[in-house]
Parts: C-alpha cells; sequence; structure tokens
C-alpha cells in the first residue's frame, strides 16, 4: 500500500496541530485572580455588587493571607463597596505580587524538574503583565529583566540533550530576590 505525499502531510500537520493545542491548553490553565480582575474592576467603578465574584475567589485570596501574609478579602470588598477602582487594582496588584512569589517558590523547589519549574515561571509571568501597568518604565524594565534571568536559571534539557544546560540555584535565587525587590513597594 502506498500512501501518497500530500495525505502524508496532512496526517502529519493535524497531528502536530494536536500535539502544539494539547501543550498550549495544560500549560495555560485556569487562573480565577485574573479570570475575576476585570469584573472587580468594574463593580468597583460602577459601584455594583462583586460579592459573587469575591465568593469565587475566596479559596485563593484566603491561601494567599495565610501563607504570604497580605490582607485581601476585607480590603478588596471595602474598595469596591465604596466605588474605589484605584485601591481595587492597588489590592489586586498585591494580590498578583503574592502569586508571583508562591509560583517563583514552587519552581525553586522544582528546580530538578525543568517542565514544572518553566510552567511556574511562566505562570508567573502571567500575573506580572498586569503588575507591570503601574509601574515606572525603569522598574518594568528591571523587572522583566529579572523574570528572563528566572527563566534562564531553571536551565534547559535541550534536544536529545544536546545542548542541554543545568539549572543554576543560585542565579534563580538572585533573579527571583531582584524581581520581588522591584515589585516591594505594592
Amino acid at each position: 500500500m502506498t500512501i501518497r505525499p500530500g495525505l502524508l502531510a496532512l496526517t502529519l500537520l493535524l497531528t502536530l496541530s494536536e500535539q502544539a493545542q494539547a501543550y498550549s491548553y495544560a500549560a495555560a490553565g485556569k487562573e480565577p485572580l485574573i479570570d475575576a480582575r476585570e469584573a472587580l474592576l468594574t463593580a468597583a467603578t460602577d459601584g455594583k455588587d462583586a460579592s459573587a465574584t469575591l465568593s469565587e475567589i475566596a479559596d485563593e485570596l484566603t491561601y494567599l493571607e495565610q501563607h504570604h501574609k497580605v490582607e485581601l478579602q476585607a480590603p478588596l470588598a471595602a474598595a469596591i463597596k465604596g466605588k474605589d477602582a484605584a485601591a481595587t487594582a492597588s489590592l489586586l496588584n498585591r494580590a498578583y505580587k503574592a502569586e508571583i512569589e508562591r509560583r517563583l517558590e514552587g519552581a525553586s523547589q522544582n528546580l530538578g524538574d525543568y517542565q514544572s519549574a518553566k510552567v511556574l515561571v511562566v505562570k508567573s509571568k502571567r500575573f506580572l503583565d498586569l503588575i507591570l501597568p503601574s509601574l515606572s518604565e525603569g522598574d518594568r524594565k528591571a523587572a522583566e529583566q529579572a523574570l528572563a534571568k528566572v527563566l534562564d536559571a531553571i536551565g534547559n534539557p535541550g534536544v536529545f540533550g544536546v545542548g542541554a544546560k543545568p539549572a543554576d540555584a543560585a542565579a534563580f535565587a538572585k533573579a527571583q530576590k531582584a524581581l520581588m525587590a522591584v515589585l516591594a513597594p505594592l
């Protein structure tokens, strides 16, 4: 039986696109704090009730309050009720900073597992992207550079071992510390 080149190319293309979609979906994941951002900011601007949205992210906020020592739930509810969009945005940035810290701590603990560490660093970038507009130009550049150094420090398994680069825990810790120093004022 002969396979025509066109059919083979189509089969290969479909197989690769399915793998790419599966990978990107798995790496993206849902982030309740990011998903709730627009609803909370709109509620604060318009003075609408956001209790349903706040209850949807209560578990995440409780975790951050307990493990990262930031107070979020009561101040967020008060800022939204008081129609204070600026305070709401500031509190969300504080939550995102805690999420970045949490993800980078997880990546640090998983430096031996490239894929896990990379996913955690990439997820922390999603939170950083939401914080960047509230930073000065210099701090934005410093934060982006520090995160790039964090990503570089997790190493690279290479292709079939060729070009492999081991993780550098010291460089990771230094870049993580630099990033968190830029975000400290939040």
